[in-house]
């Protein structure tokens, strides 16, 4: 037993590992349209329909040619092309605009800027190539193309996508089901003026918007008192859910009943996880449930969240966790932290005058104080072997709260 109270401490990664084996995706499916299908997770493999372009598309404004006719253009000696509305026999240039379909019996499309009209003719000054300035049909996509996986999860630039090679709808999982259960005989409830030593409920209603931000479905249940029977009554009652996550009550010690109680009517697989602030969060099962315990201040309340609830939330929906958003930072102050344990610590980002962006440690130590959370841009994530992050070291901000991570994050390139 550490200093803590805790039988044991478990690293972050392994108990994520831990969760991500309780945490089997679900089965239900839908489809839905494209554009009702962003941020959704697809159930199945989606193939193209059609291609992209579906015809042969001139690429630039100009006149569509046989480009054997322009093999003897130059700027000095134009080549002489009579216009005209089909290509005949004769040397003939057929003006087009960007995005028209390619005349019949044209290969090319010589660009405005390379010809000159002159008594009803086209000069032409340069030759262009077979296939010069035109998109053939499937140059994007062919037909049967894959274009997304299973696990996917659509970005509004996919649905686009989607349209354009003829998909109406796609196979997507609905999204997880969350009951969340607040704990604790000193929560008041929103709107209620708190007598001295009375606390606004505001864990449950934030972890809710978390789960809808994070892509589930949250049913937020009334606070109960966490006496030891009531709790266990409410687990069992969101086991119809996907997953079910207390706030409060997930330390050690008589105020804290609910590693017990879930011990009691199912098991405890982890309690007491290696991240500050947020180490008194854990999680077991119950009748087959995943049930996750956040700690009751609201600063660990999110740490916890953002590190455990919002995986386990992709991993029901049968995907990987995506990266949190970030941003490059330079520090401004050391920042402590113990060696073993992964810490987070609120910061707010300063942009320089010379363009350099600078992140300013909100507060270094509190778990109970939101302000210091809702007045930060992010977090400095200092892992395990450090002792410490010096002044003057660029860091990575994450920003839990942020919607969707860059490209570049997410590491997304197209398929063949």
């Amino acid at each position: 037993m550490d200093d803590s109270g805790f039988t044991s401490i478990t690293r972050l990664a392994d108990a994520r590992a831990h969760l991500s084996g309780v945490c089997s995706p679900h089965t239900r499916t839908e489809r839905r349209p494209p554009e009702a299908a962003v941020d959704r997770v697809l159930a199945d493999g989606v193939r193209a329909r059609r291609p992209v372009p579906h015809y042969d598309r001139v690429a630039v404004d100009g006149y569509a040619v046989r480009a054997r006719d322009t093999f003897d253009a130059t700027g000095r000696s134009p080549v002489r092309l009579e216009q005209g509305e089909t290509p005949t026999e004769e040397e003939v240039a057929v003006p087009v605009d960007a995005g028209s379909p390619v005349p019949e019996d044209t290969d090319a499309v010589v660009t405005v800027e390379q010809t000159e009209r002159r008594d009803g003719a086209v000069l032409v000054y340069d030759a262009v190539a077979d296939g010069e300035n035109v998109t053939v049909t499937g140059r994007d996509v062919v037909a049967s193309q894959q274009l997304f996986d299973a696990g996917d999860r659509l970005r509004p630039s996919d649905a686009a996508l989607l349209r354009a090679t003829g998909r109406d709808s796609v196979p997507v999982r609905e999204p997880p089901q969350v009951a969340v259960v607040p704990t604790g005989e000193e929560l008041v409830a929103p709107g209620e003026e708190p007598e001295p030593g009375a606390v606004v409920e505001t864990d449950g209603p934030l972890v809710a918007s978390l789960v809808t931000r994070w892509g589930g479905t949250p049913t937020l249940r009334d606070t109960v008192v966490d006496d030891g029977e009531t709790p266990g009554a409410a687990v069992e009652a969101g086991t119809g859910h996907d997953i079910v996550v207390t706030t409060g009550g997930s330390s050690v010690g008589d105020r804290n009943p609910l590693p017990a109680v879930v011990s009691d009517i199912g098991e405890m697989v982890v309690h007491g996880v290696g991240i500050e602030p947020g180490h008194s969060a854990g999680f077991g099962v119950v009748a087959g449930t995943p049930v996750v315990l956040l700690p009751g201040s609201p600063v660990s309340c999110l740490v916890a969240a953002a590190q455990l609830l919002r995986p386990a939330l992709a991993w029901l929906a049968g995907t990987e966790p995506r990266p949190f958003p970030s941003v490059r930072a330079t520090l401004s102050q050391k920042l402590p932290s113990a060696p073993g344990e992964r810490s987070f610590t609120r910061a707010r980002l300063d942009e320089q005058s010379t363009g350099d962006t600078v992140a300013i440690p909100v507060r270094t130590s509190g778990t109970g104080a939101t302000p210091s959370v809702a007045l930060a841009d992010g977090w400095v994530e200092i892992p395990e072997q450090r002792e410490g992050v010096p002044a003057g070291e660029t860091v990575t901000i994450q920003q839990w709260e942020q919607l969707v991570p860059t490209v570049e994050q997410t590491g997304r390139v197209p398929r063949d």
